[in-house]
Parts: structure tokens; sequence; C-alpha cells
């Protein structure tokens, strides 16, 4: 695979010299671990179904990382193939992971919600080699998934199977015991490994163009946010690090087990939520730092509350992806313990603002927090224009941990000649450089922060024969932040109603998440004089019906 990492080169000198880019690998961090303490308790890892545990120190993990390596070398995998890995939360992952790193190979992680309708365009257009994924997680067969996608994907010569049996198994073709590494392995591990300027994770996310974007990211753009992000948390080596949210987004992945590795701390993985496991982990394990989503917040507290979990030992609950409300923060603070903080980032550019530990509760109310070092904001108006404080407008940003650029899509990369992206948000920045996000000039739902691609799921339902019209737009939850309903307007002489719309979509192969949860039947809908759907009346619509039932 050629990686086009137009974004790179053009700030390199800058970076490097301003010491933003630390110019470290994920190996060189595991390998610094492995140095000092290579017995200590490094990882473990839960099944929430089975409550099956593994624990690997960090010479653990260095043996079956090296073993993984020498299995994906005899299945023809090298430096810059693409492995796309589904699985959830797991030892297995982590292991792949370092495994991928010693050969050269670029980690392409997915959601395991991810269905045919995703999985197919995400892995023909990063052109996969290798697929791994879950024998059955949460009932779901995806090993049946792979095999029945495989005639449509000419790339991909390997489906790897954990948890499965026969031939493909994850254990056979990776942790065979007769796959122990050699000198030879070693010697060529030095010369594919390469540098922190190589892609080495290819991401998608989705969000206005119609098809997911795969964002690549080198080492160097991930652990410049990492080493600052870090420091402002004041988090080291004595953390554990509890990580429930998927590995196959920034949050999990960099979070949950980049920034452990780095800080030589200990890393404990949930496959999947599960909010009174995770009060008794926090007890039992002696957890001091979790990042999540909203929702998450709310439960653990409930779980607490309701259990009586000694929650003494979590320092820190970073919440990111939508505004915690007030009364989450207080709650969360008096329950847990633990300071609870707000942050703002995307997939492009990891943690971009979050406020300090040391900030009054009410910043993480009222703000998405200030900008990390190495990262600048501007806010403009419609023409381009800096808007002064408390001026709402587009949001962008130049940081050091900007993304390496859209695989194949340089055109969408929305990213300057001076190294501005174009973020998409809606922002105020106030007169200390807190920032608040306001909503979105693009049109993607965010639903416990996972993005809802809106236009890609209009697309489909306009494939209903019964649909004249549709539009999907957010709706507030006070759980998961928004949902998506549906505004459609039936061809005439045609019904449609919500069972026939999940029906349909079921036939689509579309991951449930991305499904609306409601919706309304109308005989037209807002328009500009164009015809333009005018989806912001819509939301005011809903917005005003919220407001309503909460007076």
């Amino acid at each position: 695979m050629q990686f086009d990492a137009v974004l790179i080169e053009p700030r390199r000198k800058q970076m490097e010299e301003a010491g933003f880019w630390p110019g470290k690998t994920l190996l060189d961090y595991f390998e610094a671990c492995l140095a000092s303490e290579p017995d200590a308790l490094a990882l473990t890892s839960f099944v929430v179904a089975s409550g099956a545990r593994r624990d690997l120190t960090w010479a653990e993990i260095d043996a079956l990382s090296w073993r993984a390596a020498e299995g994906l070398r005899h299945l023809g995998l090298g430096k810059d193939d693409v492995l796309a890995c589904q699985l959830p939360n797991s030892w297995e992952f982590i292991v792949l992971y370092i495994a991928c790193r010693k050969l050269g190979i670029v980690f392409n992680p997915v959601m395991p919600i991810f269905r045919e309708h995703e999985l197919l365009f995400m892995l023909r257009h990063g052109e996969a080699k290798a697929f791994v994924v879950p024998k059955l997680f949460r009932g779901f067969d995806h090993e049946a998934m792979a095999e029945a996608m495989r005639p449509d994907l000419p790339d991909l010569a390997h489906v790897i199977v954990a948890g499965g049996e026969g031939a493909n198994a994850f254990d056979t073709l990776l942790l065979d015991p007769e796959f122990e590494p050699g000198l030879e392995l070693h010697e060529l591990s030095q010369h594919l490994r390469g540098d922190a300027n190589d892609v080495c994770q290819l991401i998608y996310t989705s969000g206005t163009t119609g098809e997911p974007k795969g964002v690549m990211h080198t080492a160097n753009t991930m652990y410049s946010n990492l080493v600052a992000y870090a420091d402002r948390l004041g988090l080291g080596a004595q953390d554990i690090v509890l990580m429930a949210s998927p590995m196959a987004h920034q949050t999990g992945f960099m979070y949950g087990f980049l920034m452990p590795v780095m800080l030589g701390a200990r890393m404990v993985l949930m496959d999947s939520w599960d909010k009174d496991l995770a009060a008794r982990l926090i007890a039992e394990e002696r957890i001091s730092f979790t990042m999540a989503s909203t929702p998450f917040l709310m439960d653990l507290s409930n779980a607490v509350a309701e259990t009586g979990a000694d929650s003494s030992s979590l320092r820190i609950f970073l919440c990111a992806g939508t505004a915690i409300p007030g009364p989450l923060v207080e709650r969360g603070q008096s329950v847990l313990g633990a300071k609870i903080i707000s942050a703002w980032g995307m997939t492009e550019n990891g943690a971009v603002t979050l406020v300090a530990p040391e900030d009054p509760d009410e910043r993480s109310v009222h703000t998405d927090g200030f900008p990390l070092p190495g990262v600048e904001l501007q806010i403009r108006g419609a023409e381009g224009e800096l808007l002064g404080h408390g001026q709402e407008g587009e949001l962008y940003v130049r940081a050091c941990s900007n993304f390496a650029g859209y695989l194949k899509r340089p055109q969408w990369n929305n990213t300057d000649a001076e190294g501005w992206f174009d973020t998409g948000d809606i922002a105020r920045m106030d007169a200390q450089g807190y920032i608040r996000i306001c909503g979105r000039s693009k049109d993607v739902i965010i639903r416990g922060a996972e993005n809802i691609p809106v236009v890609e799921v209009e697309a489909l339902l306009y494939k209903h024969p019964a649909v004249h019209q549709i539009a999907i737009v957010a709706y507030p939850d006070d759980r998961l932040g928004e949902r998506a309903c549906a505004f459609v307007v039936p061809k005439p002489g045609q019904r449609f109603d919500f069972d026939a719309m999940v029906a349909f979509l079921d036939t689509q192969h579309l991951a449930r998440q991305y499904y609306p949860e409601r919706l309304e039947i109308r005989d037209k809908l807002p328009a500009t004089a164009s015809g333009k759907i005018q989806k912001f009346a819509l939301r005011n619509e809903l917005k005003a019906e919220y407001e309503a039932l909460q007076a």
C-alpha cells in the first residue's frame, strides 16, 4: 500500500525543532517497559459475558507479540501492508498491534458493531490483506460474516478468528508454539519497524461525505498528543488505567493502550460495558484513571451509588464526546470522589482541549477545556474573519497531533496551506482560551460519542420504494447526548412506518447503532426556495419539544 500522508512533511521540521514530535514509536516505549520491569503486571483483560480474566506481564506480552509477528510473516504480511482488526478490547488486540509494529504492518481497527455495509467499503478502500475478527461477540458470528465478504475483497488474503477453531484460528495462525522467533526475525524487525513519521494507524471516521474517511496517523501525531495529555492530567507509571471504550475508537486506542505503554502504567480492559463490573474493578484493581463518554459516567455513578463499591482510588474520570450536564458533574464528584474533566477532540487529532485537574468544577460544566501544548485554535466567521471572545463561529485547529491526511482522498483533508484544519464544529472561546462546542456546521450526529453517518443512512433509506423525501437530524437525549430522528415524506399512496424502516435497514446490513431511533411522518419538509431541506428547523422543533418536557 502506498500511503499519501501529505500533511506530514510540510510541518515536520517545525514540529521536530519545537520538540512537539518526540520521535518515538510504540516499540520504543514498550521496550523501555520491558527493560525496566519485565515481570511487572502490564495488562489485565476481562471478557464481560463469561467473566474470563487474563493477566500478562510486559515480558509475556513481548513473547506473545514476537510469536504473532512470526505468524504474520508466515502469512506473507510485511511493511505497509494493512491488517484490519475487529476485535473488542482484549489482550489479543494488544499483542496483535505490537506484532504489527514489529513488521511495519499498518493497523486498521474497525468497530465490532460494523457489518457488511461499512466493512466492505473500509476493507476494500484500505486494501486490507488480513482481517482479524472474533468468532462470536455479543451473539453475532463475525467469522461467518467475514468469510461471506471475501469474494468481494480481492486484496484480502487471510481471515484470522480469535476464539475460533481450525485452520483460521488466531491461536493456530499467530500463536503456534513453533513460531519462536530467531535472530532472523529480530534483524528483519529492525529494518521493517520504521520510524515515528511512518503511517502506523488507519482508522475510519464517519462524516458528511457519504463514505467513511480513512484517517492516517503516525507515532509522532499520536504521541505528541499523549505526552501533553498525560502531563496536564499528572498521569504516570503509578496509575492504573481502565478502558471500556472500544479500542477501535481513538479514545480506547490512544488513551487506553498507547498512553499506558508510554507511561509504563498498567492497563485494565473490558471487552464491553457493564457498569457493575466497572464499579467492582475500580474497587478491586484500584483504578485511578478512565476516559469515556457521558453515558459511562452516568452509569458508573449509579452503579457505585447502588452497590457501595469503593471508588476512592479513582482520581480522574475524563469525559468527552458531548457536553456534560452540570448535575452529572456534581453527582460524579460526590459519588465517585473523582475529578470530572471535560475534553474535546476528533479522530483526526486526538484530544485537542481539556480542563485541568486544578480548574474549578464549573469549567467542566460550561467549557470543553483549553488547548494542549502544541495546539492552536481559531474561531472564524462566515467570511473567514477571526472572531472575538464569546462569538460563535467555525472552529479551526492547527496542532502537532493533526493527522497525516485522508487515505486516497487528499481533496478532503480540510487543511489549508498554513496547516489550519477545518473541524466542522461551531464553537466559542472565552478570554482565558477555554472553548465550548456549540454545534456542528457539518451534517453529523454524535450518539453516545459514536458518529452517525447521516448522509449514508439517508442514501440507504432513499432506496425504499415508499420514501419520497427524508431528513435525519439529532434530537437531545439525557443519556447519550443525541439520538437520530428520521423525518420522512412518503410517496403518494404509500405507507411507511418505524417497523418498515427498521426492516429495510436490516436488509442493508448497516450497523444497528446507526438506525434512526425515532420516525416522524410529514406531508412536506421545511425547505429553502431552491428546495434544500432546512434541517435546522427540524432540529429546533425537536429541541423545543425536549425543553418543554424538561420545564
